[in-house]
């Protein structure tokens, strides 16, 4: 008997410093003091000793038990105070790094596209915010007078040449002239252009640009990304609407739009009483911007969307007004 309770203890004094979890120390638990342990079952013998021999061992085995549940009970406060980062007498432990803050709307839903677009296969890529009027404009298939690069709509930093960019096609721009097909990029970046500021416009917002180049590739595999995508945002109840649209970029062109999430398609102040607000533009990739980019159409074809990004950020968190995304407030920032 006496050797069986110094075996228990050794082993118990074991494996009690090997417990780095709660989960481990409820294994030792069970596996000593639980119906079937070890202590349990020495305890349980006692009934067939004689009454010499209960009234010798009795006292030991109680104390060994009240020892290993002492034990037990030091040891669960001493990983709670570990997982809290409570110092109890050792001020060598290194302080807890308390977290600030929360991570800005638009952040959150640019991480949340990244890890939807990843998962279906696209790479993320990013580039200069100055651009050249080269590939900002001439690689996607705007010429020199297009409306679009008039001073009225674009930020010149020194004319003709150099603008910040208004869109994050841009880089698609680039990376086609860089790689060959097939490819599935996205591009999230802050875009600049001379807008007048209001709930839903700024002279500086984020796009969200995403393209495919491969074989066999039509507008039905569009349509079924950015359903994906918003079904993503915003659940399966999201309702959507495709039209025609003209982008000089892409031909066809399609618009997409959200039913407003402010007034459920009823109108508000938000979508400017329309029930619907315009989350972005896409396309099949344009004839003349592949051939800029010495991509052969006859072979490749491809599609293209770039989204409003801050407009899906407000419509997902409830934020009326997109001037307030960078206005400063805290419960935004």
């Amino acid at each position: 008997m006496e050797s069986q309770i110094k075996q228990i203890q050794t082993e118990f004094t074991a494996d009690l410093a090997k417990v780095n979890s709660q989960s481990e120390l409820d294994a030792i638990f069970l596996k000593y003091l639980g119906k079937k342990g070890s202590t349990t079952n020495i305890l349980k013998s006692l009934q067939g000793l004689t009454l010499q021999d209960k009234k010798l061992y009795g006292p030991i085995l109680n104390k060994l038990k009240t020892s290993q549940e002492s034990a037990i009970k030091a040891k669960s406060k001493e990983l709670e105070n570990r997982k809290t980062g409570k110092l109890e007498d050792d001020l060598t432990i290194p302080g807890t790094v308390r977290s600030t803050g929360h991570l800005h709307p638009t952040t959150i839903v640019i991480r949340e596209l990244n890890s939807f677009f990843r998962y279906h296969g696209f790479s993320v890529q990013d580039g200069p915010e100055i651009e050249d009027v080269e590939y900002n404009f001439r690689r996607l298939n705007l010429p020199e007078g297009h409306p679009a690069t008039d001073l009225q709509d674009t930020l010149f930093v020194k004319e003709p040449q150099w603008l910040m960019r208004t869109q994050t096609s841009s880089i698609e721009a680039r990376v086609l002239e860089k790689y060959q097909p097939p490819m599935r990029v996205v591009v999230p970046g802050k875009v600049y252009r001379n807008e007048t500021n209001s709930a839903t416009n700024t002279s500086f917002f984020h796009h969200y640009q995403g393209f495919v180049v491969d074989k066999n590739i039509n507008i039905q595999n569009l349509k079924e990304i950015l359903t994906k995508v918003h079904q993503f945002l915003f659940g399966k109840a999201v309702v959507l609407r495709f039209r025609y649209k003209y982008y000089p970029e892409v031909s066809p062109g399609m618009g997409v739009d959200m039913q407003c999430q402010f007034c459920k398609g009823k109108g508000c102040t938000v979508c400017k009483y329309r029930g619907w607000i315009e989350t972005l533009g896409s396309g099949i990739i344009h004839y003349n911007t592949m051939k800029a980019s010495k991509i052969d159409p006859d072979i490749y074809t491809g599609y293209a969307f770039g989204m409003g990004l801050d407009r899906l950020v407000m419509n997902k968190f409830g934020i009326p007004d997109i001037r307030k995304l960078y206005g400063g407030e805290l419960v935004y920032a």
